[in-house]
């Protein structure tokens, strides 16, 4: 019982973090599709061609069943020469209508896979600038299906939806006219049909509206609960887990199959609607017309009138076969704007990564390579993670930072590199303060090995070279430098394949290959953060030679639990409870007797234990 309980209060908060606000207040049809057009005007051609088509292929069809009534016209009157060229000339505006028509699709659809495409690139390069407090607060989940669910379903507004609907309306337009001038007391009668079923269609729309817009919800929360569980698999595999999470999942996949239930509800009802009021005019019609014919003094005019019937019969055919049509695309429509809703609502999210800076790094500078000035800063409002922080680090010093877990070490190497904004005090790269630096300068002056080291899909010199064009040589140097040669060489070399987010190598292969490319990269900053944790002693030991190399003559901030590997570093600073208690050499800190002293005990305790 608790543990449902539990699982419950899980699933309530992994489906609040899911929430979207703002979505749920209902947004005009027609400024989501005004904020379309600058993608349509790109390819402005395109859709210029099948915009001109559309009243062409309408007036074809329309054309046909007014030919029907003259050719049925000829037939009774037996003139077999008139009825041969009637014939002639429905076959050519039959193959005309479809040759006009496979243009205009082609040219339309073709231009909006065209336009989609560019949405999407905009909506991906959007989320790459967004700031990193986004993604702490963001399912990764919505955010893969705003790029791919999201704008698969607007891609469906050109293929089977809005703009296809404008031709359905044109031909509409272009039958009303023509029953009109063939005979405007049976239009009148057959448009009697249209005022209920305008007021139907509007009774389903916001309904229908409403269930595509769960819908978008209900997959954006599969997303994001598969994207966690197939992270954690090993753990879930570990634990256990697996009755567990696929319970989780059914209840979730419950909520998105209610979801299309109601959608398809409404679908069915509203062609199911759309279909009974067609048939009851088409019957209307042709009883109001036979009272027409009947109540028709001569013979002759009665058999005239046949043609007349005859058409309007295939015209009604033709009129509601667009209603229908667009009974369905009207779905579509309102799953591809309920889909517009999200992906615009994420292209308006403000939290851009860097914005301001546009100053450039300066080259050299005589004061202090880093300096933290009075430096503040919380995840969470009423959580400080870093309290007041200052210290100067000079030109090719390198630093230490020492600290239990949670003090705040990785957290000020993500100010350094601006990932977050810090909301007081000032950190000054070079005498800059980095709210003025252009973002890419900045960061490209630094090279990083995080803890968690992440690899991308490619190969070994893809990974090492990151972001340049790779030289394999300068690779090989790198490689060299960090003693990865032995590794590299079992997996093939610098062609060697790496799986998805480096799964076929090891946390601490992945730290060396991590090494190597900052090393690589050959930058005037480096930071390592934790850059030997995860290898084993003999590996350690070489690397720390690596690392002794390479930060000669280079700014370098070491994280380190493992106090062994930073005895060698020119200042220690110690973080404690997000503050810095104490700053000196390794000898200094030790004749100190505080933090520095204590940490460095425990720490040689659990090496004699593990020894």
């Amino acid at each position: 019982m608790k543990m449902n309980r539990n699982r419950e209060e899980r699933r309530r908060f992994l489906l609040a973090k899911s929430t979207e606000e703002g979505l749920d207040v209902p947004t005009q049809d027609i400024r989501l599709l005004g904020r379309l057009f600058p993608y349509i005007r790109q390819f402005s051609f395109l859709f210029t061609v099948a915009l001109i088509l559309m009243p062409i292929m309408a007036a074809l069809s329309a054309a046909q069943p007014a030919i029907i009534k003259y050719a049925v016209d000829a037939m009774v009157a037996e003139e077999l020469d008139t009825l041969t060229k009637f014939a002639l000339l429905f076959l050519g505006a039959v193959v005309a209508e479809f040759v006009v028509g496979f243009i205009q699709t082609y040219t339309m659809q073709l231009g909006g896979q065209k336009a989609t495409a560019a949405l999407r690139s905009d909506v991906f390069n959007h989320i790459e600038r967004l700031s990193m407090s986004y993604f702490d607060r963001t399912p990764i989940g919505r955010v893969v299906t705003r790029v791919t669910n999201d704008i698969d379903s607007l891609a469906e507004l050109f293929s089977t939806g809005a703009i296809t609907a404008a031709a359905d309306l044109l031909k509409l337009a272009f039958y009303a006219i023509a029953m009109m001038l063939i005979d405007l007391r049976l239009a009148l009668f057959t448009f009697l049909a249209l005022p209920p079923l305008l007021i139907l269609v509007n009774f389903f729309r916001k309904r229908a509206r409403k269930a595509f817009r769960a819908i978008r919800f209900a997959i954006a929360q599969l997303n994001t609960y598969m994207a966690e569980q197939v992270s954690g698999l090993a753990v879930v595999k570990a634990y256990g887990k697996e009755r567990e999470s696929a319970e989780e999942y059914s209840s979730i996949n419950d909520d998105y199959r209610r979801a299309n239930y109601s959608a398809i509800r409404y679908d069915a009802l509203l062609y199911s609607v759309v279909e009974a009021i067609a048939a009851v005019a088409i019957a209307g019609v042709l009883y109001f017309a036979a009272g027409e014919a009947l109540g028709l003094e001569a013979n002759a005019l009665a058999a005239a009138y046949i043609g007349t019937v005859v058409a309007f019969y295939e015209f009604i055919q033709r009129f509601f076969i667009p209603i229908r049509d667009l009974a369905t695309k009207y779905t579509v429509i309102q799953q591809g704007l309920a889909s517009a809703e999200r992906i615009f609502a994420t292209l308006d999210i403000d939290e851009l990564d860097g914005v301001g800076g546009k100053s450039p790094l300066p080259e050299e500078h005589e004061g202090p390579a880093i300096e933290i000035r009075d430096l503040s800063f919380a995840y969470r409002p009423g959580q400080p993670v870093l309290e007041k922080i200052a210290f100067t680090i000079e030109r090719g010093e390198r630093v230490a930072i020492v600290g239990s877990t949670g003090s705040g070490k990785t957290t000020l190497t993500s100010l350094l590199l601006r990932l977050y904004e810090p909301p007081k005090g000032s950190v000054f790269i070079r005498g800059c303060d980095v709210r003025e630096l252009d973002v890419d300068a900045l960061r490209s002056a630094f090279s990083v090995v995080p803890q968690d080291v992440f690899l991308f899909s490619g190969t070994i010199l893809d990974n090492i070279a990151l972001g340049t064009e790779p030289d394999r040589e300068r690779a090989r140097h790198a490689i060299e430098r960090v003693s990865a040669g032995p590794l590299v060489a079992s997996r093939g070399g610098l062609d060697g394949i790496v799986s998805e987010r480096g799964q076929n190598f090891s946390a601490g292969e992945r730290q060396l290959l991590a090494f190597a490319r900052a090393v690589y990269h050959d930058r005037p900053f480096l930071i390592l953060d934790e850059a030997t944790a995860n290898v084993d002693s003999e590996t350690e030991a070489e690397l720390e030679r690596a690392v002794h190399h390479a930060t000669e003559g280079r700014t370098s901030i070491i994280i380190a639990h493992r106090l062994s590997t930073i005895r060698d570093a020119d200042r220690i600073l110690v973080f404690h409870r997000g503050r810095l208690a104490e700053s000196g050499t390794h000898d200094e800190l030790i004749a100190k007797d505080g933090i520095y002293r204590r940490l460095h005990a425990l720490h040689f305790e659990s090496d004699q234990k593990i020894a």
